[in-house]
């Protein structure tokens, strides 16, 4: 064993065996390279990566590889989910250098921990316009030893960019000088954008390969929502939709894969991860709540069921992913032939079944099938001339048969930390969810994992950890496990109106933006003001897999400032989006969440409070409360005469349910309205189910 073994990362014990000397991230490593003059091999990569996967047995299990990584370089093996600090940067380096990013990450360091050569996979010889890793590895050891100077020379040049580009706001150099936030028309401008580049036959954005690109998605519901433009509700619908039908969502067992390799969404990269579940989730109940379409609620609850059933630690909170691999082979725990299905459901239930799902002896992937709907399930009530209802219920049965089946199979690889980030992003989506779909135990699903990450990802200050796994919990949290878990606990308080999740959200708030906010320029770093040092530190201003820090940070600070009355949070999220304006202006397509943010700034002044006698009339009337999509306002409950929430929710003050009947508070840009009750709240909310 290497010196991995003594990790907590799954990622890093599944290379504890390697032939190559491995380090963990840390002094030890970097004072071995400057006493034995050898520059860092840095490798970066996560538990359910398929390359990854590849790279470590073609490579890193090669003895003579390994010999050549030994000899001449110190080798660094680092989880990117634990350190997305380590990761941003670096990644950063490799689209600087390379102009592409991904995992495997490869990267080759000076003794200043400045990176001077990049790429993601190499096969362990040459193949095709691919050099080997072997050539690679001698390569670059002939230039440390012969041409040290050219290369530390390139290494300055490489990190002063990566500097330049930490902040995400370079041209602006000082943001807060503007006089006021950017134009709401810039969040007009990039949903337009988005139609443009939108695939009218199968949904999603660009070609192939696909991503889901949930926080796009969300963001042409919200204002195809809040300004009644069906065009984008309608480019919205088509891609969830489309992903519903194709491959990328397992049809067995719910939930969705990373990413399709195809534009037709049918192949997946087959790893899952829990935050795309949670995102993707999120937005087919909007979705729901937009439409009214029964389909999507449907996705959403599969998926969560999917998360619930497979992915929860015994200690509270939710496991990062599955592998795409399960006994070596990709893929091979989702396919079918007809035959395994035949051997479950019998002949004729069988043939119908492999019907429906596209599952045929010549297959779609390999010679095998991956499960997906080419039309919907209505079309094929129609053709087979059968009741539509009768048919998706006897279909879900199959199903679910099959999914117990499948059961036995070896199954694929689980990362069974638990980040903290990632966690809140699924509480926010259990608790919309609950509220939206009248699903208690989603919303007791929400407030364990919540209760979790305050019982054991959070320190005796307060502060929170960002990793947990195997009773431990380690590592300080980064921006975006504050942020998230802020915006999830503002989601609890609205779906249960307790009052406590709004006092936690406050607290985390008043921490995040004392360790993490620039207050010079604006904006919040990812990391905090006692975090280890990199060679730079960066704001995290765009969505990729998971939404932007900032724009999370921004959000959560802006829902606090209307319920809660705190001007200096509603300042500092205004500021945050002064210091993101060019990100804005330049990068739309890369930053939908924080337009989302300024979208919320100029037209989100709604503050709904709903005063009900107790807790059992507040779950009577959730339902028809949340029955609308309204992402312009902020949602409040008053339980009782003499509400727990009054001292911390500002919006909720000398509120109470009229003559003990349900009782709706509604303020707007600073003016409230007449309460309603009785009849009148009754219209109001079959008014505004769909609006």
């Amino acid at each position: 064993m290497n010196r991995l073994a003594n990790s907590l990362s799954p990622y890093l014990l599944q290379h504890k065996n390697n032939p190559v000397d491995w380090y963990p991230w840390g002094e030890e490593a970097f004072e071995l390279a400057v006493r034995e003059d050898k520059p860092i091999f840095l490798s970066v990569g996560y538990a359910a990566c398929h390359w990854c996967h590849v790279m470590e047995h073609e490579s890193f299990e090669d003895d003579a590889i390994a010999a050549l990584l030994n000899q001449h370089f110190v080798s660094i093996k680092v989880d990117r989910e634990e350190r997305p600090d380590i990761d941003q940067v670096y990644m950063n380096a490799l689209q600087v250098m390379t102009g592409r990013g991904g995992w495997p990450m490869s990267v080759f360091l000076d003794h200043q921990r400045q990176p001077f050569f990049a790429g993601t996979y190499w096969p362990p010889k040459q193949k095709f316009a691919m050099p080997g890793f072997s050539q690679v590895l001698e390569s670059l050891s002939e230039a440390w030893a012969n041409r040290r100077e050219e290369v530390l020379g390139h290494s300055d040049q490489i990190t002063a960019a990566l500097q330049q580009l930490a902040t995400g706001t370079e041209g602006q150099s000082d943001p807060i000088s503007a006089v006021e936030s950017p134009s709401s028309e810039l969040v007009l401008s990039a949903c337009a954008r988005l139609l443009e580049v939108l695939d009218h036959k199968w949904g999603g954005f660009g070609g192939a390969p696909k991503f889901p690109h949930a926080t796009d998605l969300s963001l042409l519901l919200r204002m195809g929502q809040a300004i009644d433009d069906q065009s984008m509700v309608a480019a919205a619908e088509l891609t969830l939709d489309r992903m519903a039908a194709g491959g990328i969502r397992d049809h067995i067992g719910g939930g969705f894969s990373r990413y399709s390799v195809d534009e037709q969404w049918l192949v997946p990269h087959f790893e899952k991860m829990l935050y795309d579940n949670a995102l993707l989730a999120e937005v087919y109940v909007r979705a729901f709540q937009v439409t009214g379409h029964v389909r999507h609620a449907e996705v959403a609850r599969e998926t969560l069921d999917y998360v619930c059933r497979e992915l929860v630690d015994t200690a509270g909170g939710f496991h990062c992913s599955e592998d795409a691999d399960s006994e070596g082979v990709e893929g091979k725990y989702y396919v079918w032939n007809p035959e395994q299905v035949e051997q479950v459901l019998g002949k004729e239930a069988a043939r119908d079944f492999c019907t429906v799902y596209d599952i045929s002896d010549t297959g779609n992937f390999e010679g095998k099938s991956i499960p997906n709907l080419p039309q919907s399930i209505s079309a094929w009530a129609e053709e087979m001339s059968v009741d539509e209802g009768e048919l998706a219920a006897v279909l879900a049965g199959y199903r679910e048969q099959l999914r117990v089946a499948r059961e036995h199979r070896v199954h694929p690889g689980r990362d069974d930390k638990v980040i903290t980030a990632w966690n809140a992003l699924m509480i926010k989506a259990l608790s919309v969810a609950g509220a939206v779909l009248n699903q208690p135990t989603y919303l007791k699903a929400a407030e364990d994992a919540a209760d979790f990450l305050l019982k054991d990802m959070t320190r005796d200050d307060g502060r929170l950890l960002h990793a947990f796994r195997g009773g431990k919990a380690h590592l300080d949290a980064y921006v975006d496990d504050y942020a998230f878990t802020i915006e999830a606990f503002i989601a609890l308080f609205e779906a249960t109106g307790r009052a406590r999740w709004i006092k936690r959200a406050i607290k985390l708030a008043d921490s995040m933006i004392q360790h993490f906010e620039d207050r010079e320029v604006g904006g919040f770093f990812y990391t905090a003001d006692d975090a280890e040092v990199l060679i730079a530190r960066n704001k995290d201003w765009h969505d990729g897999s998971l939404v932007s820090g900032n724009a999370s940070a921004a959000s959560g600070l802006l829902k606090l400032s209307l319920l809660c009355d705190r001007q200096d949070f509603r300042d500092i999220a205004e500021r945050t989006l002064l210091a993101g304006t060019v990100v804005m202006q330049q990068q739309s397509s890369a930053c939908a969440a924080l337009l989302a943010v300024l979208d919320h700034l100029h037209d989100g002044n709604q503050q709904l409070a709903l005063a009900v006698a107790d807790n059992i009339e507040l779950a009577r009337i959730r339902p028809d409360f949340f029955a609308a999509y309204r992402p312009r306002a902020v949602l409040s409950w008053v339980v009782g005469q003499a509400p727990e929430s009054g001292p911390t929710v500002a919006l909720n003050q000398e509120r109470v349910a009229i003559d003990g009947e349900p009782t709706l508070y509604r303020c707007e840009n600073f003016t409230c309205d007449q309460p309603i009750r009785n009849r009148e709240l009754k219209q109001w909310l079959d008014d505004n189910r769909l609006s």
